[in-house]
């Protein structure tokens, strides 16, 4: 399993901050997503936390999704629904929480990354957020990602996402809905962050946990869902095409 990487939580005045990064790109490995996933399922049980930003470090990519060291290691069925279980875990831990989420998009969002900025209840970020779902390319689908995003997007920018598997500028992203607001650099990105952080933090908590519920509505088959999402997905890592695929990516970086 790989073990790279770290996740921090920082709690001030209501307001949780909970940063993760990976040195390959803040990639998710299924370490990351378990302890991402149990912060979260924490923070919505504590009466002091009224909003989570959740965000990554560095300055380039907010996240390169799935962890290829750990996809390159999956060798039957039961590992690898584990591991596309972490991203379902995290996702339905998102939309269960009773706390509203903003994401702080700042770089790059591949796969899981997209998933995670689909996920979250306001989502802001800086020009440079370019967005991709490569799945399909790899020979997977992005399966278990696929219900937060074509439910932020719709199914007509959702099916373009997934089959052409090219980069989509931060502006297209703000069109389809994914993105709430997109802001010239990463500094204007913090202050916006803060000033809707501090916000929300000031509203009613019950209020905004009843708000949490309406936004959602619809979504109460997920947990089933997304399992059987992360099904497909553990079978189709294991073809020789997937496996290919990801040394040739693997040898070419």
């Amino acid at each position: 399993m790989d073990k790279s990487g770290k996740v921090s939580v920082n709690i001030i005045q209501g307001i949780a901050s909970i940063s993760f990064t990976h040195p390959k790109s803040n990639s998710l490995s299924t370490a990351l997503l378990k302890e991402i996933t149990n912060i979260l399922n924490k923070l919505a049980g504590d009466n002091n936390v009224h909003v989570i930003v959740l965000r990554s470090d560095g300055d380039k990519t907010f996240c390169a999704g799935a962890s290829f060291d750990e996809m390159l290691e999956i060798k039957d069925l039961k590992t690898g629904k584990e591991f596309f279980m972490g991203f379902a875990l995290l996702l339905n831990a998102m939309r269960k929480c009773h706390k509203i989420i903003i994401a702080r998009i700042h770089g790059k969002a591949i796969g899981g990354g997209v998933g995670i900025a689909a996920a979250a209840d306001y989502t802001l970020a800086s020009s440079e957020a370019s967005v991709k779902l490569g799945e399909l390319a790899l020979g997977v689908g992005p399966f278990v990602v696929g219900p937060a995003v074509e439910r932020k997007i719709g199914k007509t920018n959702f099916i373009t996402m997934s089959v052409d598997a090219e980069w989509h500028d931060a502006f297209w992203a703000k069109q389809a809905g994914l993105f709430s607001k997109v802001f010239a650099n990463n500094h204007d990105l913090d202050e916006a962050v803060s000033a809707l952080a501090k916000k929300i933090s000031s509203c009613s908590l019950q209020a905004t946990s009843e708000m949490k519920k309406v936004f959602w509505e619809g979504t109460e088959d997920w947990d089933d869902l997304l399992d059987k999402r992360a099904e497909i997905s553990s079978r189709l890592v294991l073809s020789e095409y997937t496996k290919n695929y990801i040394k040739a990516f693997k040898n070419k970086n």
